[in-house]
């Protein structure tokens, strides 16, 4: 069993950035697939970013691509999402997501569906 914990959220204003955490316990995660997802209020859950097992490959939402970058420590069993850059339309519960892959295709490694472990989110407010 995999537990997540995400950790750095909170509020900021536009155009400012977050650290988001996600660390893993349980078993390490160093050869599983990590995934991001935000939902905003009314809204359903949506794909933000992906990572491989070693951080070899990574895929990004068009909505976010060039402003947030996901990676990883396995040494730490922790993996994090950059976000620079923020707008108000990021205002969402962040959400971490793992798989025991070393690697998801898109589409698939976008869908909620794949992802068999999650936590409990972390909330980003962005003002304007």
């Amino acid at each position: 069993q995999v537990q997540l914990v995400e950790s750095g959220g909170g509020l900021v204003q536009a155009g400012g950035s977050l650290r988001l955490s996600c660390a893993a316990s349980g078993r390490t995660v160093s050869t599983y697939t990590i995934a991001w997802f935000r939902q905003a209020p009314g809204k359903e859950r949506e794909f933000g970013a992906v990572i491989t097992w070693n951080g070899g490959r990574s895929y990004y939402a068009d909505s976010v691509k060039g402003r947030l970058t996901i990676s990883r420590d396995n040494a730490k069993n922790t993996v994090y999402l950059q976000m620079n850059s923020l707008k108000p339309e990021d205002t969402a519960v962040y959400y971490c997501a793992a798989k025991g892959e070393i690697f998801m295709s898109l589409p698939r490694s976008s869908s909620r569906s794949a992802y068999d472990y999650w936590g409990q989110g972390t909330q980003v407010t962005v003002s304007s």
